[in-house]
């Protein structure tokens, strides 16, 4: 027998830590433009937690990678740069994952799995430099993963919280957070008795028969491994995806001609869409972009059309970004009901007066909520129009805390205060999008709505719904939050009902949350419909706050 012959790579070194010393890592973006962009702030916070370990609790920092002064920053900034990292340190080391940007959940996860010692997900709380965005993006992806963490969250790393939870997780490896403002609700729950809910058993078993197929133009946007669920998973709630890509949706694009395109922008502006056209198109709004956006939403109608969706997404980062403008404005106007009225192949307008929801981000875990709240209140004869927001930031105002829920510029039109009319379009940020595109900016309107988040622990898919209330804030606080943000994207200044800041930090599994806007005196039985729905479809459930079923 001839004798095998091992020739692996030579094995890293491992950084090994002394009594009192803890590894911090930085995770960053994929993009080099805004890794640079969000160092300075991001050294700052690391000096602080330096500080605060030191002063506070004798302990010391040991970074576990160097900063990269030939690229102007020190963040891990791909996959293999995050697992060479992760290989090269103690697996039993206690580690803090500190983030104050935005992170690709995959430079790391895979990598924190494996790891043995504690660790601590660390999010300063800010709407600039929103780390907290990040850090619930790789918590939901730990908590899919299997893999037990703690997260902490604080505004300047000097205050009684954040102290109070640095130590429990020095001392004992973990922080305890109190998530008792989700409760379980199960079938032998009295809710599935109701008239309401007898409906929405009525519509979780249509989709169940008859199946509510998501098409996805290419997955897996940006870093959020939270955002792809295993098919199992939708098979079993019967919402399977068809799987769709970039590529041809381009090829699409180019078979629009540019009549139409020109006569979709006209639709928008005759409606009164204040699009802030400029000349310079690397960085503002230009025409072009913007007709670019046009063609990219009647491509995507008639895919969907094509293939029987009943909702649809792009991934729209890294690929499609260099390749054509953003896709924000076709998004939004997609997911509309007042849009411009789209020719199917066989001549006829394309689902005229209702949405086609609009997966942004191709994040299954709003996919779902989403499209079945589009089926359910579409079949009760309710405004349909679906979006989902980043839980960006929030703060208080007259002693009440607001969320500042924001997205990159794509929701309908229908939620923005105005409608068309009060649409703002500004250029997409030149960080983030080389080539430009329109988004939807704007205040979103006054109203309750239903808001929920689906995400996956083995196979089984698990639903947190809650209800809140949007409010119209004075123009000089709207201002102040926008422009603490990115004002070129619509915002939603909401509070969720009995769901605190620290609440929802404490328990979300994404940094995205799903809404659709019901009226007040339909809330109680829509919420009814829709935990009975989601139950009948295979879900495990969760209602938040004080929310009566």
């Amino acid at each position: 027998m001839t004798s095998l012959k091992l020739n692996l790579p030579e094995a890293k070194v491992r950084q090994t830590l002394d009594e009192k010393e803890v590894f911090v890592i930085v995770n960053g973006d994929l993009r080099e433009t805004a890794n640079k962009n969000c160092w300075e702030v991001q050294n700052h916070f690391e000096g602080k937690l330096e500080a605060a370990l030191k002063e506070k609790f004798g302990f010391s920092v040991r970074r576990a990678h160097p900063v990269k002064e030939d690229l102007g920053h020190g963040f891990i900034s791909n996959q293999r740069e995050g697992s060479d990292v992760m290989a090269s340190i103690d697996p039993k080391a206690p580690l803090i994952v500190l983030m104050t940007a935005w992170q690709y959940s995959h430079h790391l996860a895979p990598s924190l799995v494996h790891h043995e010692g504690p660790v601590l997900l660390l999010a300063n709380f800010d709407g600039t430099w929103p780390g907290l965005v990040g850090a619930l993006c790789m918590a939901g992806t730990l908590n899919s993963l299997g893999r037990e963490y703690s997260r902490l969250w604080s505004e300047k790393f000097d205050d009684d919280f954040f102290y109070s939870g640095l130590q429990s997780w020095l001392e004992s490896g973990k922080i305890e957070h109190d998530v008792s403002y989700l409760k379980e609700v199960t079938k032998e729950h009295s809710v599935m008795e109701t008239e309401a809910g007898k409906v929405g058993q009525q519509v979780g078993q249509y989709i169940l028969d008859n199946k509510e197929i998501m098409g996805l133009f290419d997955m897996f946007c940006m870093g959020m491994m939270n955002g792809v669920f295993p098919q199992e998973s939708l098979i079993k709630i019967g919402m399977p995806i068809e799987p769709l890509s970039q590529s041809a949706l381009l090829y699409e694009m180019s078979l629009v001609p540019q009549e139409e395109r020109e006569e979709c922008l006209q639709f928008y502006i005759d409606r009164g869409m204040d699009f802030k056209f400029g000349t310079d198109a690397a960085t503002e709004l230009t025409r072009e972009q913007v007709l670019e956006q046009c063609a990219m939403m009647i491509a995507m109608a008639r895919v969907t059309e094509r293939f029987g969706l009943t909702s649809v997404g792009v991934q729209y980062q890294q690929g499609l970004k260099d390749s054509c403008a953003a896709s924000d404005f076709a998004e939004g106007a997609i997911g509309s009901t007042e849009r411009y009225p789209i020719k199917g192949e066989n001549g006829s307008i394309i689902r005229e007066g209702k949405p086609i929801p609009c997966i942004n981000e191709v994040d299954m875990g709003t996919a779902i909520p989403q499209t079945m709240l589009f089926r359910l209140l579409d079949s009760l004869g309710l405004p349909s129009e679906t979006t989902l927001h980043d839980i960006r930031w929030g703060s208080e105002f007259e002693g009440t805390f607001y969320w500042d829920f924001e997205i990159s510029g794509s929701v309908p039109f229908e939620h923005i205060k105005g409608g068309i009319a009060g649409a703002i379009g500004y250029r997409q940020p030149a960080m983030f999008f080389p080539l430009g595109g329109s988004s939807i900016a704007g205040q979103c309107k006054a109203g309750t709505f239903v808001w929920a988040r689906a995400h996956y622990e083995g196979t089984d898919v698990h639903m947190h719904i809650g209800t809140g209330t949007a409010y119209e804030l004075p123009q000089e606080e709207f201002l102040r939050r926008s422009n603490s943000t990115n004002s070129e994207w619509p915002l939603m200044n909401c509070v969720l009902d009995g769901v605190g800041r620290d609440d929802l930090m404490a328990g979300h599994q994404s940094n995205h949350i799903s809404v659709a806007y019901v009226p007040q005196e339909n809330l109680k039985e829509v919420v009814q419909a829709f935990v009975a729905q989601a139950l009948t479809q295979n879900m495990k459930v969760h209602v938040a706050g004080n929310i009566d079923i």
